[in-house]
């Protein structure tokens, strides 16, 4: 796909009645998300590091023993036991990492260990049209954004933002949760979440799911690594930046014309920040009416994805058909096998 070309989906008829925008934040007194039972099979995994450097072996030795443990094989890349500066290898190393795992016939889903920082630095270096001829599953967040929507601007390639060996599979307590809906959803062809969030708007719409973490999302406008997406559905979370900041990003896709071309914007965690004194009322509730009175966009609020222990697997670049009523969102995602 040319990098300046709309992408399009075949879109239902949309129904929109008062919707709304809500603060950010899950509740712990919300019902849990719901499971898809879909089963779920072995696979043939190769874990790999194309950001920032794993920062305990333990961790990532954790992670390949509780995936096999539940039957898959994985295969480890050099990358992820190796360091150079803040990175896991140098550019060219990290570069030769998404070669092999593309090649690797013993590979058919590669999971990024973890995010940090550099796969901007790689981004006009990497082939995307051979990584989507390969017809390979890739899987990460944070950094892997960049990725995921370079890959998806650059060869039309679809991906999977989800977990991580070390930052998920190699957590203290592994998310069954995380687990559950991760396997179901790559394992079949359609697949149907839902999660509860406040108001009572409704909305209906159907259109491409994109997104990952707002500050690579924000980073990429103006490039050739944002897929321009007309009438889409963006998904959008962070970790370690204070409301003001949130804002700040929010209103560069406001003003680049980003937002305006999505009919809803899902919500996910935004964590890890610290309100000071002088925020004087100013938290991420009155950021987000601020955000929602200026923009007219849609924002759902709650879905369970981000730097969170609980997350769903999304499909970057699949159909997602979405209805919202009565404080419940169902999300039925499609189109994003390889």
């Amino acid at each position: 796909m040319n990098a300046h070309a709309r992408s399009l989906q075949p879109a239902l008829a949309d129904s929109i009645a008062d919707a709304g925008l809500a603060g950010a934040g899950a509740s712990p007194n919300a019902r849990q998300p719901e499971v898809d039972p879909t089963g779920a099979r072995a696979w043939r995994i190769g874990v790999f590091a194309p950001s920032g450097q794993v920062l305990d072996p333990a961790v990532l030795d954790r992670a390949v023993q509780r995936l096999e443990d539940a039957g898959h094989s994985v295969h480890v890349d050099r990358t992820a036991r190796s360091a150079w500066q803040r990175f896991s290898a140098s550019d060219d190393e990290r570069i030769a990492a998404f070669e092999r795992m593309a090649a690797a016939p013993g590979v058919e889903l590669a999971i990024a260990a973890r995010g940090g920082y550099g796969i901007s630095r790689l981004l006009d270096r990497i082939d995307f049209v051979s990584l989507a001829r390969a017809r390979k599953r890739w899987m990460g967040h944070s950094d892997f954004t960049a990725f995921s929507l370079a890959a998806l601007a650059r060869a039309g390639m679809t991906s999977f933002a989800g977990p991580m060996a070390s930052y998920d599979f190699g957590a203290p307590d592994e998310s069954a949760y995380t687990a559950s809906h991760c396997w179901a959803l790559l394992a079949s062809e359609r697949y149907e979440l839902g999660f509860d969030t406040p108001g009572t708007a409704r909305l209906a719409a159907e259109g491409m799911l994109w997104g990952g973490n707002l500050a690579m999302v924000a980073h990429l406008v103006g490039t050739p690594y944002l897929p321009a997406i007309d009438g889409g559905i963006l998904f959008l979370e962070d970790i370690g930046e204070h409301p003001y900041r949130i804002e700040r990003m929010l209103y560069q896709l406001h003003f680049a014309g980003v937002l305006a071309r999505q009919k809803a914007v899902l919500l996910g965690s935004f964590t890890g920040y610290t309100l000071g004194e002088n925020d004087a009322g100013y938290d991420l509730p009155a950021m987000l009416a601020n955000v929602r009175e200026r923009t007219g966009v849609p924002f759902i609020e709650r879905l369970p994805f981000g730097h969170c222990p609980d997350k769903v697997t999304l499909p970057v670049g699949g159909t997602c058909s979405l209805e919202m009523s009565g404080g419940r969102v169902r999300l039925l995602l499609s189109n994003y096998q390889p």
